[in-house]
């Protein structure tokens, strides 16, 4: 053999596969991407059979059996120890008492019976004591009725509603405080006079009944000038409602309100109010001067020459009266003029006076009740 022959022979390269087809069609198909979201594993429901339900089953409760001890009729019996319980509240019912202690529910049940209740109890019959008649209500009546806290928390409590209902509706405070008895007269039919003086004696005497009667007066000039003269127009409005109307007897307090004028100095003029106050059964009569409101003296000199030189009350004072003057002059009414002039109004200065005099009578009848 040769040496040609023993040397190993080149392959050939592989000849490529001839394509039957589309190139792309052998490409493979694109795998799935990853996912890396961790999906919680879904664990199936398991349908659980439900037990039929039935009557629930009787429980049997345990009766407690005490064994019976059989004695002898000449031994006594012997002690049975105290297995109650106490309870010793943190304040006692009663000072000085002894204190109960709560039942066992054996002893209730053995204490239930009517026969074994007692009669009455001590603390039963103090409630009885405190209480006359139908319970807690009567006592709290009795409580209010006999001084105290109760009645002064119940004072309040009214005073509290009064204002209320007063500030809401003005009008409702006299009737709020009309009623009881006392009885006071006034010797006129005007509001102006008639409502301070009820508003002072129902503030004085917390319920009092004010009415008012026409009263005239034809001693004196139309205008007073003078203390003197205002008191005999007041006296003869006094003995006016005596004498026309009888119900109203000697022990029916009247008063009488009569305005005039006063000259402190020569040409200071006052215009001026007097209150009288007259009960002749207990001997009483006040006299209450109001406070003044100054006058021009162009005033009272314009009303003494209105007033004609043969006028038959020349002496007392004048004809023309200083309000129609003055409302005339500060063109308001003759009866607005005090206010319009000074500010405080004829009532305001009325009911002053008025609540003076109504606290003088009231200390008048306490001493005079003190006496009797």
């Amino acid at each position: 053999m040769s040496g040609l022959d023993k040397k190993p022979k080149i392959p050939k390269p592989p000849a490529p596969a001839a394509a039957t087809g589309n190139l792309l069609s052998s490409v493979a198909p694109p795998s799935q991407l990853p996912n890396f979201v961790t999906a919680s594993p879904v664990v199936p429901a398991v349908e659980i059979p439900q037990p039929a339900v039935g009557p629930p089953l009787p429980v049997p409760v345990p009766v407690p059996v005490q064994p019976i001890i059989v004695q002898a009729r000449d031994e006594p019996p012997p002690p049975q120890p105290d297995n109650s319980e106490k309870f010793s509240p943190a304040i006692p019912l009663s000072k000085g008492e002894p204190l109960m202690s709560i039942r066992s529910p054996e002893d209730s049940q053995d204490t239930q019976s009517p026969e074994s209740l007692p009669d009455s109890t001590p603390d039963i019959d103090k409630l009885g004591d405190i209480m006359p008649g139908s319970g807690i209500f009567t006592w709290m009546k009795g409580a209010v009725s006999s001084g105290g806290i109760l009645q002064r928390v119940a004072e309040k409590a009214k005073s509290s509603v009064d204002s209320m209902i007063t500030t809401l509706d003005p009008q409702m405070k006299e009737y709020l405080r009309s009623g009881g008895d006392l009885l006071i007269v006034v010797a006129s039919d005007k509001d102006a006079k008639i409502s301070p003086i009820r508003e002072a004696f129902q503030t004085a005497f917390g319920k009092a009944n004010v009415v008012g009667y026409a009263a005239q007066s034809d001693v004196t000039a139309d205008q007073p000038v003078g203390y003197a003269a205002a008191y005999a127009a007041a006296k003869q409005r006094i003995a006016h409602i005596r004498s026309v109307h009888g119900e109203l007897n000697n022990n029916v307090p009247v008063v009488a309100v009569e305005g005039y004028l006063h000259e402190s100095v020569t040409d200071r003029w006052y215009d001026m109010s007097l209150l009288v106050l007259s009960q002749p059964s207990l001997g009483i009569e006040l006299q209450l001067q109001s406070q003044g409101t100054p006058v021009p003296a162009a005033a009272v000199a314009a009303a003494q020459a209105a007033t004609p030189s043969d006028y038959v009350h020349k002496q007392t004072g004048y004809s023309v009266t200083i309000g129609s003057i003055m409302g005339a002059s500060l063109q308001v009414p003759y009866n607005q003029w005090q206010e319009a002039s000074t500010g405080v109004s004829r009532r305001e200065l009325l009911h002053l006076a008025a609540r003076s005099l109504a606290g003088s009578y009231k200390k008048l009848l306490a001493v005079s009740a003190a006496e009797t």
